[in-house]
């Protein structure tokens, strides 16, 4: 039997993450939603700075997490330099709506070297390095994909309160499938999907995930979006579900190779803000780039 370095086995770690979650803690993610998402509700219709201020917020934390847990498998990241870059990306994507990004990611990469080779100890220097900068990208550059849909109305010339929809219509959809997913694989789960990475995760969960996810956006174009055509809007629900399960478990497989549940304990019943954002990392750069090239070219 293969023993982990902590010192549980797989088996257990298995039976861990694979285990049902406490009628306790299923209270506790429903108030943290009934807290969270009004407030999104209520900051996205605002947009602007407030928007740009609780999409930093989720970076930050979301960084933090991110680089203790690569702290956990004995990395040493540059932890300030890494959230502070992360920080100054939402900003330059916010008020260039990602215009030569490229330059400031060029930047940030020679900083993190500069720092690199500044560091008495050089061993490990790759692995520093490029966790750090993996951090960044991974967080921050997806992360930063909320702004720009906040703010993709500017680019395009429409009225800025349309990119409240674009943000609705993202968490909508995205956490429309993680809940089904959720629900639907404990009550009815039985085939994993990827057992190796996260033994919780099953087909059946991912078919409720995906029916979920295809009514919200029915729901989101009945109210906010009726510029969404009704087959074009289930395909992208149907592409968004795919898209979100591989944030989710790409997360979870960075877990799991950190030897840990959660990334942190920030958000009651959820973990950590990657926990919850993960799959928004991925979902939020397809709806973007959709919107931008597709509905609005």
């Amino acid at each position: 039997m293969t023993t982990s370095g902590d010192g549980l086995t797989a088996t257990r770690q298995n039976a861990l993450a694979a285990a049902p979650r406490r009628p306790d803690s299923v209270a506790k993610r429903v108030l943290a939603s009934i807290i969270f998402i009004p407030c999104l509700v209520i900051i996205a219709r605002r947009g602007g700075y407030y928007y740009l201020a609780l999409i930093d917020i989720m970076i930050l934390i979301g960084m933090w997490e991110f680089y203790k847990m690569m702290e956990a498998k004995g990395l040493r990241p540059y932890k300030t330099m890494g959230i502070l870059s992360g920080l100054a990306l939402s900003w330059y994507m916010f008020f260039q709506q990602g215009v030569y990004a490229n330059l400031l990611m060029s930047v940030i990469f020679i900083g993190i070297m500069a720092l690199e080779l500044a560091r008495r100890d050089k061993g490990l220097a790759v692995y520093h390095v490029s966790v750090t900068v993996f951090g960044v990208f991974y967080v921050a550059w997806l992360g930063s994909h909320l702004i720009l849909l906040r703010e993709l109305p500017h680019l395009k010339g429409l009225d800025y309160s349309l990119g409240f929809s674009f943000v609705i219509m993202t968490f909508a959809i995205t956490w429309c499938y993680d809940t089904g997913a959720y629900f639907v694989g404990s009550w009815l789960g039985r085939r994993q999907i990827l057992p190796s990475v996260s033994p919780g995760k099953t087909y059946e969960g991912a078919i409720g995930g995906v029916l979920c996810s295809v009514v919200g956006m029915l729901v989101c174009r009945a109210t906010i979006a009726p510029y969404m055509a009704l087959l074009p809007g289930i395909a992208l629900a149907i592409v968004t579900s795919i898209v979100g399960q591989f944030g989710d478990l790409s997360e979870s497989m960075i877990k799991r190779d950190a030897k840990i549940k959660d990334s942190s304990k920030t958000i009651p019943g959820h973990g950590g803000v990657l926990d919850r954002f993960d799959s928004l990392l991925f979902t939020a750069p397809l709806i973007y780039y959709v919107l931008k090239y597709v509905i609005f070219s």
